[in-house]
């Protein structure tokens, strides 16, 4: 059904306060689609500072103990709850608290530090690391970035101390992965002094046993019709807060407590507003591009047990007389979770030193790597299942766990069809305004001689040359230039696809999806080519380990530039109107 104009109207409103509306920086994954490689944004590859180095591994050493001692994920999943002194342990180690400054009881640790710490619980129990990062990545992190300096030392200290838990509540019956249909109302009273809200949260984790929870619910803007959304903070003792289904049974992370929520009339206080009045989805989706960080850092974790439990069984299951991993068939998949995982490393590291560093621009960056890591993750947790064969698909192993597991992570924190079309959208923005202000000034050739005179030049530089892509180890140069040939094409296709669509772009969701594929395998890319760069530069002993690393992320390099190359020639040559064509008549339509 096609949509009105005010309903359009009301999306374009929706979409500028999600893009957050003004210029733009250009960050390293949107420079990619002016067919450019910003190479001081991911190279040299980013490292952990000295200072911090030794802090960090003991704390993954410790969490790594912890885990194995501590954390039974088979239980967990089977009594579908987190035991007490888990919790009481991670508080003990610091995890629950651990960006946070060392004022309020944090660790202090820097993005890239705690990325490696969730890397360990992602990898050992996945419902442990959702409440993590709950609890942390989006739970405290809104208060950490946006609260005052007065909520942070009330609400804080309890909360890095794990004696408290946090909970962010985003989702409700009509808003998930559309951030911005928030329903519940928060109506000011007469005075002002406090905001009453009304409304339903579902799928809210940790929203029960949480005694902080971040809330999102619309707010009136004074002199007009409009309601924006703000974020509240919020306690289960303020009366009209009530917990409709405090555990919701679920397919996978099972441990995780999981509510629905309501507020009946539930008056707030003014002064527990966070952020700006209005400015609630610049908290939720900042918050969320943290989230997403650690979220990579998870499935990496997981995806690494995969692998090493894979090696193992090939390793030792004989089959027809010979060890399976001796079929091509077997080592295909093991290659493939040894490539992805050291590309899905690399990734989470460089989207963290974004954060490190103060980066203005790493959204784009975020969404690319929880698309990623999820997608990828599926695919070696499947095939981890199938090298196991019957083994696998039984409880006493943990694959089918961990499948049950991994599904969820292309549903939460953003469905990664919403993401890939945000992806797509927000990476071709800047391109489709570039491209705007040349035909307006072709209005007025005169006048604005100069832009037309730059953008011919910059066509033309384009056809002919390739970005610079400085790697400083040699043997890596036909990889780097391979990588800079594919973001010549990928920008130039992206000013044909809008050309040749326009505005109608919006709608073209097939080929959404291709852009967005192929800009996540160049971001992908261009991470991995920096880690490789890293490990080979000047050092010509290289550990064992670090060899098979070199292998894998080469291969990586090799997998990504044919899926690249195949998604740009689908942009013509793809079979989009049948695909259409055959789910409405599958639909009845």
């Amino acid at each position: 059904m096609a949509l009105t104009a005010a309903q359009m109207e009301q999306q374009k409103k929706q979409a500028e306060e999600l893009l957050f509306s003004g210029p733009q920086a250009l960050g390293f994954a949107k420079s990619l689609f002016f067919g450019q490689f910003v190479a001081p944004l991911v190279l040299p590859y980013p490292e952990l500072k000295p200072d911090e180095r030794d802090t960090v591994e003991k704390a993954v050493a410790d969490v790594r103990q912890f885990a194995l001692e501590k954390i039974d994920a088979a239980r967990i999943d089977r009594e579908a709850d987190i035991p007490p002194e888990v919790i009481q342990g991670l508080g003990d180690l610091g995890v629950l608290g651990m960006t946070a400054p060392v004022q309020y009881g944090g660790r202090g640790f820097s993005q890239m530090g705690y990325c490696k710490v969730m890397e360990i619980i992602g990898g050992h129990c996945a419902s442990t690391a959702v409440f993590v990062n709950a609890h942390h990545s989006i739970g405290i992190r809104a208060l950490l970035l946006f609260g005052t300096e007065e909520q942070k030392r009330r609400w804080l200290p309890p909360l890095v101390r794990g004696e408290q838990l946090a909970a962010f509540a985003l989702t409700e019956p009509e808003a998930g992965s559309d951030a911005a249909n928030v329903q519940t109302m928060a109506l000011p009273t007469a005075d002002g002094k406090s905001y009453v809200l009304n409304g339903e949260k579902r799928y809210i984790t940790n929203g029960a046993i949480a005694k902080v929870l971040t809330v999102m619910a619309r707010t009136p803007v004074p002199g007009s019709d409009e309601t924006k959304v703000t974020a509240f903070l919020v306690t289960p003792d303020m009366p009209g807060f009530e917990v409709v289904e405090a555990r919701m049974a679920k397919c996978g992370i099972r441990g995780t407590a999981t509510a629905r929520l309501a507020f009946k009339n539930m008056a707030v206080p003014a002064e527990n507003v966070l952020g700006q009045i209005g400015k609630g989805l610049r908290v939720a989706l900042t918050v969320l591009d943290f989230g997403r960080t650690t979220f990579g850092a998870c499935c990496t974790g997981a995806a690494k047990t995969c692998l090493q439990a894979s090696i193992k069984h090939a390793n030792s299951r004989v089959q027809f007389k010979q060890k399976i991993g001796d079929f091509e068939l077997i080592k295909k998949k093991i290659a493939f979770m040894a490539a992805h995982a050291f590309a899905m490393e690399a990734m989470t590291t460089q989207c963290a030193a974004f954060i490190d560093r103060g980066a203005e621009d790493y959204m784009l960056e975020t969404a690319m790597l929880k698309v990623f890591t999820t997608e990828a993750l599926w695919q070696i947790v499947n095939d981890t299942l199938q090298i196991y064969g019957g083994q696998g698909y039984f409880s006493n192993e943990p694959y089918e766990r961990m499948m049950r597991d991994a599904r969820i992570n292309q549903i939460g924190e953003g469905a990664n069809e919403v993401l890939k079309a945000f992806i797509a959208l927000v990476g071709m923005r800047g391109v489709g305004e570039q491209l705007k202000g040349v035909l307006d000034a072709f209005s007025h050739p005169l006048k604005e001689r100069g832009k037309i005179w730059q953008f011919v030049r910059d066509q033309v530089s384009s056809r002919l040359s390739t970005p610079d892509i400085p790697v400083q180890t040699p043997s890596l140069q036909p990889e780097a230039r391979q990588l800079a040939r594919r973001i010549r094409e990928f920008g130039l296709a992206v000013q044909g696809m809008l050309r040749q669509y326009r505005e109608a772009i919006l709608e073209r969701q097939y080929i959404q999806e291709r852009i967005s594929d192929a800009a996540c395998d160049l971001y992908a890319s261009s991470c991995t080519l920096s880690r490789l760069d890293c490990l080979l530069s000047g050092n010509n002993h290289l550990p064992d380990a670090a060899k098979r690393d070199v292998i894998s992320g080469r291969y990586f390099l090799r997998l990504a530039d044919r899926r690249i190359r195949r998604n740009l020639a689908d942009l013509t040559d793809n079979d989009d109107e049948w695909t259409t064509k055959a789910a409405d008549t599958a639909m009845g339509r």
